[in-house]
């Protein structure tokens, strides 16, 4: 009996060694709440440019032609930068603590894969939400965000939690649906960069971080 309890552990240890070798596995689920209340405060920020009742000296752009300037120089833009480079900061920390924790490297092979498979599709969505920006589509700027949001994460899923992929299907899943209510945009966005981050992070605490 003996025997068996400790053949039984020896693979548990074997199957962890092959997880950590190609996944990464320390994505925290707090990293996912502390996201999702970066973008609330962001989209309650930018709100008040979005429908219209910015402070005087802050009105909003309607050229049907913007340059990359424009753009920057517009308070929306300082606001998605900083929600974004806050939701990174924090989604980092709590994912190092993790490592640290678990004693588990967090710059390995399988964080590369992972960054990697993430950011392809961000970026090259980025890019093509900027193009869209620069001519005037501006209700189609929140959906695409979730859209290409999704596809990175399920294009990222196989190298981390398999669960992963399920918030990438929510996520494309409001981006598909917010195509049609253009002027429900921000609502779309901050359901699914802000509550489903939240639900999601919590839920893999529960699953995952809790018991230790």
């Amino acid at each position: 009996m003996e025997k068996d309890i400790s053949a039984i552990d020896t693979l548990k240890d074997i199957k962890q060694i092959m997880e950590r070798s190609s996944r990464f596995i320390s994505l925290s689920g707090l990293s996912g709440v502390a996201a999702g209340i970066c973008a609330l405060a962001g989209a309650w920020f930018a709100h008040p440019f979005i429908s219209g009742n910015a402070p005087a000296g802050k009105e909003d752009y309607t050229y049907s032609t913007l340059t990359i300037g424009d753009i920057m120089e517009h308070p929306l833009f300082t606001i998605a930068l900083l929600t974004l480079c806050s939701a990174i900061a924090v989604a980092f920390l709590f994912t190092w603590l993790k490592a640290h924790q678990n004693k588990a490297p967090i710059w390995s092979a399988a964080s590369k894969r992972l960054i990697l498979n993430f950011c392809i599709p961000l970026v090259a969505g980025g890019i093509f939400l900027l193009r869209m920006a620069q001519m005037g589509y501006f209700e189609l700027i929140a959906p695409g965000c979730l859209l290409f949001y999704g596809v990175s994460l399920v294009n990222a899923a196989k190298y981390t939690l398999g669960e992963v992929r399920y918030l990438g299907y929510a996520q494309i899943a409001l981006g598909l649906t917010g195509c049609w209510f253009p002027e429900a945009g921000l609502f779309f966005w901050a359901l699914g960069f802000g509550i489903l981050h939240i639900i999601y992070g919590a839920a893999m605490w529960w699953k995952y971080d809790k018991k230790s």
